[in-house]
Parts: structure tokens; sequence; C-alpha cells
């Protein structure tokens, strides 16, 4: 059996539905079901002896080690953080809690539960650390794509968590020997990811009429990866990740969020065509978040050289997937857009003055 963290949210509940398509292994999901933890994301497994869901904390010391003790998984991949960058800035105490002190908990039971197994399952054990390309800083428009080795330059709340949650991951296996693995990695998009990233909420918006915010001049760039890429990766990783490194994931998708707004508008406006017209009349460009990266980059050429990994998407087929999804599953979309996440929207956009 294998433990997952944070297995109802977005990248989580992908990984979860992805590894057991392909294994009979269990699966042990723990997930505190946050605002963007869903279970409807995982109603396939309903009745699936190989999927245990626990509702918890991994804050929870005691919990953990009862799960530990109960279930003996042979590798942990830790998906459960706070990830908005936006709501870091309304809010960074949250993410110091999952982020930091969630980490150093999860770390500490597993090194507990690890220590006490027998010299071969000891060896085999694997802890899996699931970050992000953010943790390494904005890169100018000609600077080289980031590299393993780059310097980490957070500049947000939930970047600087972050960090801070690597470089835990990194002391626990150089001081205590845990055999870890960090992942970090570009901006995923795919089915069931939560709408306040941006292209669900253009999709959303678009399909309700609303206005389409993109930050300043939108000309802030990203590379984007298909969240079952992503999933791929983390398999070769935790399979035949050598312990103690780190792994670059990304989808050699440099685009800027402009673009992006662009493409899905295009793309909605052929699957579900607007009497109204065309979809890019909604793009309202609006004050500029604090902080914000002008560009990131990830170099995936370590994890393709030593695993053999590359990403099977290109950009249109992962969007096009993308779009279909939400079209096809209405009721998912409009359950997850209860009044607490209204409240949010408004919050962190209306109140944006209109830079037109």
């Amino acid at each position: 059996m294998i433990l997952v963290t944070g297995g109802a949210g977005f990248i989580g509940a992908n990984f979860v539905l992805d590894w057991l398509k392909g294994s009979d292994e269990p699966v042990l999901n723990l997930d505190a079901l946050t605002y963007a933890g869903n279970l409807e994301n995982l109603a396939s497994l309903q009745n699936d002896p190989r999927h245990v869901f626990v509702h918890g904390d991994i804050c929870d010391r005691t919990l953990l080690d009862r799960l530990f003790a109960e279930h003996a998984p042979r590798a942990i991949v830790h998906f459960a953080a706070e990830s908005h960058v936006d709501r870091s800035i309304h809010g960074p105490g949250a993410f110091v809690r999952t982020n930091v002190e969630g980490t150093f908990t999860l770390l500490e039971a597993a090194r507990a539960y690890w220590s006490g197994l027998p010299a071969n399952a000891r060896e085999g054990f694997r802890f899996l650390h699931v970050s992000t390309d953010e943790v390494y800083g904005s890169l100018g428009p000609y600077d080289p794509a980031f590299t393993e080795t780059k310097t980490y330059e957070p500049n947000s709340p939930y970047s600087a968590s972050k960090a801070a949650s690597d470089h835990l991951v990194r002391a626990w296996h150089h001081t205590y020997g845990l055999p870890v693995l960090t992942t970090n990695c570009s901006n995923n998009y795919g089915p069931c990811q939560f709408p306040e990233k941006l292209i669900p909420l253009m999709i959303v918006n678009a399909l309700t009429g609303k206005p389409l915010p993109v930050y300043g001049d939108g000309l802030n760039v990203r590379d984007w990866l298909y969240v079952g890429d992503h999933c791929s990766a983390i398999r070769e990783v935790l399979a035949r990740g050598r312990s103690g490194e780190t792994y670059n994931i990304g989808g050699w998708n440099e685009m800027a969020n402009i673009e992006i707004v662009r493409t899905v508008c295009g793309l909605l406006d052929a699957l579900r065509p607007d009497p109204a017209g065309s979809r890019e009349r909604l793009i309202t460009h609006v004050t500029d978040r604090p902080g914000h990266d002008r560009r990131y980059a990830i170099d995936a050429r370590k994890i393709e050289r030593e695993l053999g990994w590359r990403p099977a998407e290109t950009f249109a087929s992962g969007i096009r997937k993308t779009v279909e999804w939400y079209l096809d599953n209405p009721a998912w979309l409009a359950n997850v857009q209860s009044g607490a996440y209204r409240d949010w929207v408004s919050r962190n956009y209306a109140a944006r003055e209109a830079e037109r």
C-alpha cells in the first residue's frame, strides 16, 4: 500500500485515479477536505476496496502514527498543500500551517515509522514530496530555464512556504537518512481543477458571460503541464528515482497568460458557440497582484535523461481534453461553485481596478 496525502484535491485525485487504473496496489488516501478537496473527484472509487479514504489533517501526529501502524505503507506521496498564490496573499497563516508545519509533522511521523521497519523494508521505503517551480523565483525573458540546482528565491507566501517544506525534506534526508524524493513541477491543468486557478476560472466565467480577469498586461509566462503527464512522471520518480534527489517536471510549453485565455476562448467558441459572439470580448485586464513573478520555465532534461520520462500531451491536445471535460461535467462544476467560492472570487477580483 502507498499513502497519498491530499488525494482528494486536483493533482492528488488525478494521481489516485491514475494509480489504480494501472495497479492493484491499494491507496490510503488522507485528505482534510478543505475547500479544494472534493470527494466527487473520486466518485468512481466509491466501492473500490483498493481505495481507503481517511478524512484527516497532516498536522495530526496521533492520527498519522495510527495510520502508519495500521496500514504499513511502503511509500508516501505527499500532495497535501495550500497552493493558491492569491489566497496566500490574503491569508498566509494557513499556508505556513499546512505546508510547513504539516510537512514537518508528516516527516517526523514517517521517520518514526521508517526507523522501526526491518532492514529490507527500510531500504525500499520512499517519501516523495511534490513541490512547485515557484520556489525558484522569477525569470527574465531570456534567462535559462530552472534546473534542479537553481537557487531558491520564492516571492510569495505560497512559494516561501513550499520552499520551506522542500528544505525540511532535504534536511530529513541528510540528517536522519530518510529516503526522500522531491519533484518540482510547472503549472498543472486538466480535469477536476478547482476554478480559482487560471484555466478553469476562464472556462467558468466564459460559459456564463462573465468578465475574464487577466492580471496586468497578461504577458506573465508559465510552463504548462497536463495533470496526467504529471501523474506519470511521479510514478516514474517513485519507482526509479534516486533517494535524496530532486527532479523537475515540466511540459515544455511556455505560454503567456493572455495566450492561454485566448486559446480557451477559441475552444469554447468552437465547441459551444455563444450567440453574443467570440468570448474574447470578455477579456478584462485588471490590476496585477502583488509580487507577480514574470516568468517560470522548467528544464526537465534530468528526469528525461535518468528516467526516460517526457510529457505525452502537447498543450493543444491537453487543453482540448481539459475544456471538453468541463463541458461534459456541469454537475461537478456547479457543486464546487458554492457560496464560499463566489465570495472568494468577489473578494479577490471585484475590487481590482480595471485597466482597459
